[in-house]
C-alpha cells in the first residue's frame, strides 16, 4: 500500500481527535482560564515557575514524554504482527487513550496545586494507596534513568559525531534561559538565534566526532551523563530544564517533519505485510502488542510528566489541551512515521542484509533499523548517510531530555515518600534527594538494569492505568460522566494484566524467577491500589 495515504489517514484522525475530543475533555475537566496555575501560586524559582510561551512548554514537555518509546514500539510491533494492527493502535489507542490519560492527569495535578499523582493520589484514595502506588513509580522511575543514561551512553559510543550537539545544546539552553528570562529579551528572537547556533552544533559534530579511547568509555559516559541528570534535577527549571527541552523539540519537528515530507516525495509501498500472525516470538498480539507500543498510544510515564514537571510551569489552564493532548497526538504521528519507515522504507525479502527488515532486527539494532529506514525514506532530501545520521540524532535527544526529566520527577517522589511520609527529613533537601535517585540508577546502569527491563512495557502501562484510575475516582467524587476515563482504564488495567500473567508463566517456565516474581507482585500492587479506590468511592456516595 502507498504509505502516502497511511500517513495521510493519521493525519486526519489526529486532527480531528484535537479538534472535538480535545475540546470535549476540556469542558469534561472544566478548563477555566481565569484559574490560577501552580506556577504563580506556588512559584518557588526552582520547580514552579510559570512558562514565558506555552510553545516552551511544549516543547519541554513533548521532549520529555517521546523518549525512544515511539520509534522502539513500532519498530518492533511491525516486524512481529504487521504494520496495520500497529497503526490502528497508534491512531485509536493516542486519540481516545493516551490523549485522555495525558490531558487528564495535567488538570488534575493543576486543581491540586501542582502535586504529583501520587501525591493525589493520597488526597483521593488515601495515604495506603498513595505509599504503595508512590514506592512503585520510584522504582519505576529509577528504572528509566538507569536505561536512559546506559542508552545515551552506547549511542555515544558508536555514534560519536552525536556528542557536540548533545552537550553544546546545554550550554545553548542556558544561553537562551539567561537571554529570555533574565534579561527579557524577544522570545522569537531568542529562539532564531539560538536555532542558528544548534545547527552549527550539529555541522560541528558531523565534522568532529569526540571519541573516548579505552575499555570504560561506556561507563565514563554514563557516569557523565548521570552527573549531569544530577545537575539538571536541581537547577531552576527556567535555566536548564524548560529551555533546553524547548531547543531539543526543534531537532525533534525537524527530524518528524524531513520524514514526513520524504513519505509524500517518495511515496514507497510498504513492504512489510499488513498483518503477519496473531502470534509471534514475543507472544500474541493480545495484549503483547498493546504493551510493546506504549508512547506511541498510551504512557504511564507521560502521567509522571504531566503532574511532574508541566502542571509546576503552565501558565495558563487554557494551554492544557495545547500541551497535553497535543503532545500525545503529536508523539502519535511520530510512532506513524516511525512505523513507515520500517515497513516502507526497508525490504521484507530482500538478499541485501543491510536493507533487510526481518535481518536488521534479528541483530537487536532497533536504533540501527529505525535510522537505516529513515535514511532512504528521506534520500530524495538528503543522502541517507545524512540521513541516518539525523535519526539517530532526534533518537538521542528524545533520550536525553527524557533522562533529565525523569531525575526531576523521581527527586519529587523521594522527598514525598521518605521525607513526608517516613519523616527522614534531610531528604526533603533536593540536593539529597537527588543524590540517593542517581546512585540507585548508577547501580542499575552498570549492568543490573537488563534483568528488570523485560517487565518495564507493562508495568509502564499498569501506571497510565492507575492514573487514568484516580483521575476517574476524582470525576465520579465531583459527580461528573467518566465514562471517558474509566472506559481507557478498564482497558488497560485488563490488558497489563493479561500481559504480566503471561509474562510471568514464561518466565517461571524459563526459570526466571526474579522476573517472574515482580510480575505478579506488580499485579498484586495494582489490584490493592484499586480495592482501596473502590472502597473509598463507596464511603463517599453513602455520605
Amino acid at each position: 500500500m502507498n504509505s502516502f495515504f497511511i500517513l495521510i489517514f493519521a493525519v486526519i484522525g489526529f486532527y480531528l481527535g484535537y479538534r472535538f475530543y480535545g475540546r470535549y475533555l476540556e469542558k469534561l475537566w472544566d478548563v477555566n482560564e481565569k484559574n490560577k496555575t501552580p506556577a504563580y501560586a506556588k512559584y518557588d524559582g526552582i520547580d514552579y515557575i510559570p512558562a514565558k510561551h506555552w510553545l516552551i512548554l511544549f516543547g519541554h514537555h513533548f521532549s520529555s514524554i517521546a523518549g525512544a518509546g515511539p520509534i522502539l514500539g513500532p519498530v518492533i510491533a511491525g516486524v512481529l504482527w504487521g504494520w496495520g494492527p500497529a497503526l490502528l493502535w497508534i491512531v485509536l489507542g493516542s486519540i481516545f487513550l493516551g490523549g485522555v490519560h495525558d490531558f487528564s492527569a495535567l488538570v488534575l495535578s493543576v486543581k491540586h496545586d501542582g502535586e504529583t499523582v501520587g501525591q493525589i493520589t493520597k488526597n483521593i484514595l488515601g495515604d495506603k494507596s498513595k505509599l504503595v502506588f508512590s514506592f512503585f513509580l520510584w522504582l519505576a522511575l529509577i528504572l528509566v534513568v538507569a536505561v536512559f543514561s546506559a542508552v545515551t551512553a552506547k549511542t555515544f559510543v558508536e555514534e560519536p559525531r552525536i556528542v557536540i550537539p548533545s552537550f553544546g545544546l546545554i550550554f545553548l539552553a542556558m544561553l537562551f534561559g539567561f537571554l529570555v528570562y533574565r534579561k527579557n529579551v524577544n522570545f522569537v528572537f531568542a529562539t532564531i538565534f539560538s536555532l542558528i547556533l544548534l545547527a552549527l552544533l550539529l555541522y560541528a559534530g558531523k565534522h568532529i566526532p569526540i571519541i573516548i579511547p579505552g575499555e570504560n568509555s561506556l561507563k565514563l559516559w554514563i557516569t557523565i551523563l548521570l552527573l549531569y541528570s544530577f545537575v539538571a534535577s536541581v537547577t531552576p527549571v527556567n535555566i536548564l530544564l524548560q529551555p533546553r527541552d524547548y531547543l531539543s523539540s526543534f531537532i525533534l519537528f525537524f527530524g518528524l517533519a524531513i520524514g514526513f515530507i520524504g513519505v509524500i516525495v517518495s511515496h514507497p509501498v510498504t513492504e512489510t505485510p499488513v498483518f503477519i500472525s496473531f502470534n509471534s516470538s514475543k507472544g500474541p498480539l493480545l495484549p503483547m502488542m498493546f504493551v510493546m507500543i506504549a508512547c506511541g498510544a498510551i504512557s504511564g510515564f507521560h502521567g509522571l510528566v504531566s503532574s511532574g514537571t508541566t502542571s509546576k510551569q503552565i501558565p495558563n489552564e487554557k494551554y492544557s489541551r495545547h500541551i497535553a493532548y497535543g503532545s500525545m497526538l503529536t508523539e502519535g504521528l511520530l510512532a506513524t512515521v516511525a512505523l513507515l519507515c520500517v515497513s516502507a522504507g526497508l525490504y521484507w525479502n530482500s538478499p541485501f542484509q543491510q536493507l533487510n527488515y526481518p535481518f536488521l532486527m534479528q541483530k537487536g539494532d532497533w536504533i540501527g533499523t529505525f535510522a537505516t529506514g529513515y535514511g532512504r525514506i528521506v534520500s530524495k532530501i538528503f543522502s541517507s548517510d545524512t540521513g541516518k545520521l539525523i535519526a539517530i540524532i532526534m533518537v538521542n535527544s528524545f533520550v536525553l531530555t527524557t533522562l533529565d526529566t525523569s531525575t526531576r520527577i523521581a527527586r519529587y517522589i523521594t522527598s514525598e515518600i521518605f521525607g513526608e511520609s517516613f519523616g527522614i527529613k534531610v531528604l526533603e533537601n533536593r540536593f539529597f534527594a537527588t543524590s540517593i535517585v542517581v546512585i540507585f540508577a548508577a547501580y542499575l546502569a552498570f549492568g543490573a538494569w537488563e534483568k528488570i527491563w523485560p517487565v518495564f512495557g507493562a508495568s509502564n502501562q499498569l501506571v497510565a492505568g492507575i492514573i487514568l484510575f484516580v483521575c476517574g475516582c476524582f470525576l465520579m467524587i465531583k459527580k461528573k460522566n467518566s465514562l471517558s476515563v474509566m472506559l481507557p482504564c478498564t482497558i488497560m488495567l485488563g490488558i497489563t494484566t493479561a500481559a504480566l500473567i503471561y509474562q510471568g508463566i514464561g518466565f517461571y517456565k524459563s526459570h526466571h524467577f526474579l522476573l517472574g516474581n515482580i510480575s505478579f507482585l506488580l499485579i498484586i500492587l495494582a489490584t490493592f491500589v484499586i480495592i482501596e479506590g473502590v472502597g473509598k468511592i463507596k464511603q463517599l456516595r453513602k455520605k
